[in-house]
């Protein structure tokens, strides 16, 4: 075709993969910045939309659909897949050319898929992704003969590498734009039992064709997954692993954060030289800097973190963590396909629930959902961290430091506290059968530096956002609330203790009083209602607002530790084990679930919960010291 008829139209794409195949990585590879995300009408699930240009000028808008193993749909997300494909969604026009994205180094689960498109008679194209690590391995096929059999093009590509689409993006150029099909002229072409069975018959006689042969398994392979995946070795491993990286959140993390609190405590001593005394001088130093830069400071715990999650997850070991801890979730009325968004909530209670929409069960998706809130999200470690180096002294237990084991032991009170949710509501509210995790095992690998970098830098961008957005607005109003109305003439104690914050913090104190907390935590867990990790800002400013005299402006750190008692430093790590202290995810159930009903029982719960634990762990903790 001449570049002139090239230009005539716009191309619609939609790009149809299992999940994990790289197809969002194509997605991004070919629309570069040129995207937006939106959802679909109607439902929740994330529409990703781009567009881009080739050579000859040409345009084409390209559709990320979400990952489905088959066009028979066991789950929401495969739902929409189909739907798309078949032109059935409002608004949404059947697309000209169908890319189905294979993952080259798991063909049969990947191929099954393709041959169900296939059969939809629609234009397409198979992207043979990964095709350069599949070479590199040892996987054996050959691409023409594979595009014989199946009778469309086939072309390989690599998502990660800056020209690994460019042969796929000019053989799309020889397609032409098709008149949109009206939605009732498409009819039902998703494959039957029979059609399915014979889908299957079918994969293993095609790849034969193609001469795809498949590496031998390596003995190293084979001997990690003989201990990793063995019920009494591989959780002993798991428990070893989960241990040395709370271990190293602290160990590693020290030296880089005296350094960013030195820093911080530098700056807001020449800001306050700087500035003449008055309101604007109160609000950078007291307010701004005291604020974030609590916050701040707890950056290299953060990324440490999140770098053991990130190793662990391209190395191929968490898919084998999944695999044994599916067991013990179906134990307490989980289903196997909740350890993937339960793990996520680790990171953020609000992707695990958005991830819960994999879930095939409407009751399994709601528990899943409910009980997410109950991981340790990165957004609590800030307030852990602050308690812990408070209250907790660096002491060694053998090879171990105390701090770290307190802070595996909140994580695991966490994950504790969320089985025992799930199994009362499998023993008094709902019925549920055990699903079984299906999932194919990655292979092991090298965690590739690159990834690793840009997740890390990643999650600083996010929590440097969130920082210089929520947390440094929700500082200023708090500093204002703080600072007015002014004290009256002769009044002694700090300003803060006739202002708006004081006011709301007496009045609070009444209902938190019985578990512990002062009026100054109570002020900070109204902000910390936004995000969790603004609280430990919000008290930041508060003792800031109340210091008397410039040692106490220096840190919170010291402040605490001397002016709270044990009690209340372990009463206030007990609340927030449980507290659902973010309306982000709150309002992220409410549109999972199109209903208030479940936000407000997540809240009311977990508010019950959160109090009772604190109670009781102030209770006991004063009679263990008196």
């Amino acid at each position: 075709m001449d570049t002139a008829n090239r230009q005539l139209a716009d191309l619609h794409i939609a790009l149809v993969g299992v999940p994990n195949c790289g197809k969002t990585a194509l997605f991004n590879r070919l629309t570069g910045s040129h995207q937006k995300v939106a959802n679909y009408p109607g439902v929740t699930v994330e529409r990703k939309e781009g567009r881009f240009r080739d050579r000859a000028g040409r345009q084409y808008r390209v559709l990320d659909l979400p990952g489905a193993y088959s066009l028979s749909p066991t789950t929401l997300d495969e739902a929409i897949t189909r739907d798309v494909v078949l032109g059935r969604v409002a608004g949404e026009t059947r697309p000209d050319v169908i890319v189905c994205v294979a993952d080259a180094t798991h063909m049969p689960l990947s191929l099954r898929l393709v041959l169900e498109v296939k059969r939809l008679g629609h234009p397409m194209v198979v992207a043979l992704n990964r095709s350069d690590l599949a070479r590199k391995r040892g996987f054996r096929l050959d691409v023409a003969k594979l595009a014989t059999a199946l009778g469309v093009p086939v072309i390989e590509t690599v998502a990660i590498a800056p020209s690994g689409a460019d042969a796929l993006i000019e053989r799309l150029g020889d397609f032409e734009a098709r008149e949109p099909a009206p939605t009732d002229a498409v009819c039902d072409l998703a494959p039957d039992r029979a059609q399915t069975e014979h889908t299957q018959q079918l994969v293993p006689r095609i790849l034969a064709e193609a001469g795809y042969r498949e590496p031998a398994r390596t003995r190293a392979a084979a001997r990690a997954d003989a201990i990793l995946m063995h019920p009494a070795a591989g959780m002993l491993a798991l428990g070893t692993v989960l241990f040395f990286v709370f271990q190293a959140v602290f160990s590693w993390a020290a030296y880089p954060m005296d350094l960013i609190e030195a820093g911080v405590g530098s700056f807001g001593a020449w800001v306050g030289r700087v500035l003449p005394a008055g309101a604007l001088q109160s609000l950078l130093v007291d307010g701004v800097i005291a604020g974030v830069g609590s916050v701040i400071v707890f950056l290299p715990q953060i990324l440490i973190l999140f770098f053991f999650i990130l190793v662990l997850e391209d190395s191929g070991y968490l898919p084998r963590a999944a695999y044994l801890l599916d067991r013990l979730m179906g134990g307490v009325g989980l289903s196997g396909r909740a350890f993937i968004p339960l793990l996520s909530s680790f990171a953020c209670a609000i992707p695990g629930i958005m991830a819960a929409r994999t879930i095939p069960s409407v009751r399994d998706r709601i528990a899943t959902i409910m009980i997410a809130p109950l991981m340790t999200c990165s957004a609590r470690l800030p307030v852990y961290a602050l308690l812990i180096a408070a209250f907790i002294p660096a002491t060694a237990i053998g090879p171990f430091n105390l701090q770290g084991l307190v802070l595996f032991a909140l994580y695991a009170a966490g994950v504790l506290a969320a089985l025992a949710v799930a199994w009362v509501m499998k023993r008094f509210l709902t019925k549920r059968s055990y699903h079984p995790l299906l999932l194919e095992l990655p292979d092991y690998q090298w965690p590739d530096l690159r990834s690793l970098a840009v997740g890390l830098w990643e999650r600083a961008r996010i929590f440097l956002k969130r920082v210089g957005g929520i947390i440094l607005s929700l500082m200023i109003v708090l500093w204002f609330l703080a600072s007015y109305p002014a004290p009256p003439p002769g009044a002694t104690g700090p300003a803060i203790e006739y202002s708006f914050a004081g006011m709301i913090g007496r009045a609070l104190h009444v209902i938190f009083e019985p578990i512990g907390f002062n009026w100054q935590i109570a002020v900070a867990l109204v902000p910390g209602l936004a995000a969790r990790e603004v609280a430990v800002s919000a008290l930041g400013t508060v003792y800031a607002m109340s210091a008397t005299d410039t040692a106490l402006e220096s840190a919170l750190l010291p402040v605490i530790s001397t002016t709270w008692s044990l009690g209340t430093g372990l009463s206030l790590l007990a609340w927030y084990i449980f507290a659902p202290q973010c309306l982000s995810t709150l309002a992220v159930v409410k549109r999972e679930t199109q209903s208030w009903r479940y936000p407000l029982i997540m809240a009311g719960y977990l508010f019950a919960l959160a109090y009772l634990a604190s109670f009781v762990t102030w209770r006991v903790t004063l009679a263990l010291t008196t």
